[in-house]
């Protein structure tokens, strides 16, 4: 097992860049990944700068309730981050940074009761990280 640090930087919401469109709201979301792990009796930390993952969610419903898709990890070039992970948790914090940010408890943009509201290519610069345990691959 190793510790997995996911450091959240910034995201950008609903980017026709990123693949929104008349039925999709899809939103980037930058972050950093740092790896602890024991060997021999050391900890070693390897960390993974400029990751991201996209972020799809219905046009129209209510945002505070429908599922986000969260993807996976992926690097500055599209490859698939391939480094320890638990995704389910992974998804859980993304979800949470993302809503921290937009809705009705979000501290960027605060949506409460409107309806046929968008508004594309919002950045939002807002450090948040969680810890969690995975396997070593």
């Amino acid at each position: 097992m190793v510790t997995v640090r996911v450091i959240f930087h910034k995201c950008i919401q609903d980017s026709q860049e990123y693949g929104s469109d008349d039925e999709h709201m899809s939103s980037r979301i930058f972050f950093s990944v740092e790896i602890s792990k024991v060997e021999n009796g050391e900890i070693k930390v390897e960390k993974y700068d400029n990751l991201y993952t996209d972020l799809k969610q219905m046009v129209g419903g209510k945002f505070e309730e429908n599922p986000i898709e969260v993807g996976f990890p992926c690097d500055s070039s599209g490859r698939t981050y391939s480094g320890p992970m638990n995704y389910t948790v992974f998804h859980n914090a993304t979800e949470s940074y993302f809503r921290s940010l937009v809705g009705s408890k979000g501290s960027g943009i605060h949506i409460e009761g409107g309806s046929g509201i968008r508004m594309y290519n919002n950045l939002f610069v807002k450090e948040y990280s969680v810890k969690f345990e995975a396997e070593d691959r």
